[in-house]
């Protein structure tokens, strides 16, 4: 196992060559924008706060804008494809089922940010534009990632509508809870065996990200499956995304399957941080969301290695959810199962107390969890 940490100084990042303010909206390309978006309010709680349709102009795409704190999820439909990119988004609904299509970035200046994104190598899919109405102005530009992602950098700093021009504010779905999470923590890539290192050069080159954590070797693997990953972030942390590429091993891994099912490379998993998981996946269970198991025996020793945590080991066994310590403190996670009918797309609740780690200790466990639900499914 060989895992290094980047320690950039302080310094170096105050001149970070790409800076960004966050992220801010990982927007997905749904079957039933509708349905999606409700599935969200009420499972995970989140709030619609602005709606894109037919009622107000939209003719070819119907989208919703749900948000929980920072974090911001946008689903978009095509109700009639006319244009590109309303061919562009039925197509990867119909290749790829419900899928991200955008991880969307807040920049402080999104002109300065394309042209050095392509200057340093990046295809760019939509040059800088300003798009306004009676709120302000936006400026948007869009470069592509792996497989069909992209990035929109988003430059909103003179805009006061709730989310872009073309969408109207719109009430919540459901009656809006207790908060279940307030942020993006990181957003997961999968790409094909050998690219990991390309697309992690990719951000080194082309973001100025630098590489935060690294993940190969027996560690990370199981008797059946393996996998390596890379984490690269941008200077101040806020931006954060882990690469996976599959390993040789005796069965299918779970990344194999991804690839298999979504059909080539893309977002496989997006964590959401949460300042109390116990509650959180109380609200969520309740609402139908199904987390993977872990067996009893996880729970046996974990106090030997993990230490004591705020939350104690009989509600982690309770609700499985699993423990990790680093030198910087421990966090707290747990994951969904598949929230679509292709064995795709998941998400982790994390709970963060002093760790910027991604639960290496965890991965054993993690990895036999999804392989049993593999099994299940007769994919592994």
């Amino acid at each position: 196992m060989t895992q290094t940490t980047d320690h950039t100084p302080h310094t170096a990042r105050q001149a970070d060559p790409f800076p960004v303010k966050g992220m801010d909206a990982v927007v997905f390309a749904v079957g039933n924008a509708k349905q999606a978006a409700h599935y969200y309010s009420t499972a995970f709680g989140m709030k619609r706060v602005a709606y894109s349709g037919p009622e107000n102009g939209s003719r070819e795409t119907a989208s919703y804008v749900l948000e929980s704190g920072s974090a911001r999820f946008v689903f978009t439909t095509v109700i009639k494809a006319s244009t590109e990119r309303g061919r562009f988004l039925a197509e990867h609904v119909a290749e790829h089922g419900d899928g991200v299509v955008d991880l969307a970035i807040e920049v402080p200046d999104a002109r300065a940010a394309y042209a050095y994104a392509v200057e340093h190598g990046a295809t760019g899919l939509e040059e800088p534009h300003e798009v306004k109405d009676e709120h302000g102005t936006v400026v948007l530009a869009a470069i592509a990632t792996y497989g069909k992602t992209r990035h929109t950098l988003v430059e909103r700093s003179g805009y006061t509508g709730p989310y872009l021009p073309g969408y109207v504010a719109a009430e919540p779905l459901v009656e809006p809870g207790p908060r279940r999470f307030q942020a993006i923590d990181h957003c997961v890539g999968n790409v094909e065996l050998g690219k990991m290192n390309d697309w992690v050069g990719f951000y080194n080159n082309v973001m100025g990200f630098t590489n935060m954590k690294e993940f190969v070797g027996d560690d990370i693997a199981t008797e059946y499956s393996a996998l390596m990953s890379k984490v690269v972030a941008d200077g101040t942390r806020k931006v954060k995304f882990p690469l996976n590429e599959p390993a040789i091993a005796k069965k299918k891994s779970q990344i194999d399957e991804y690839l298999e099912f979504y059909g080539g490379p893309g977002v496989q998993h997006v964590a959401l941080a949460t300042n109390d998981i116990v509650a959180s996946v109380r609200a969520m269970r309740a609402a139908g969301v199904q987390f993977l198991d872990t067996p009893d025996t996880y729970y046996d020793t974990l106090g030997d290695w993990a230490g004591e945590t705020r939350v104690p080991v009989e509600t982690l066994r309770e609700l499985k959810i699993l423990v990790d310590r680093d030198e910087d403190g421990y966090l707290l996670q747990i994951f969904t199962k598949p929230v679509q009918d292709r064995p795709t797309v998941f998400f982790e609740m994390i709970e963060r107390h002093g760790s910027m780690g991604f639960g290496k200790g965890n991965f054993k466990a993690l990895f036999e969890a999804i392989e049993r639900e593999q099994e299940r499914r007769g994919n592994l």
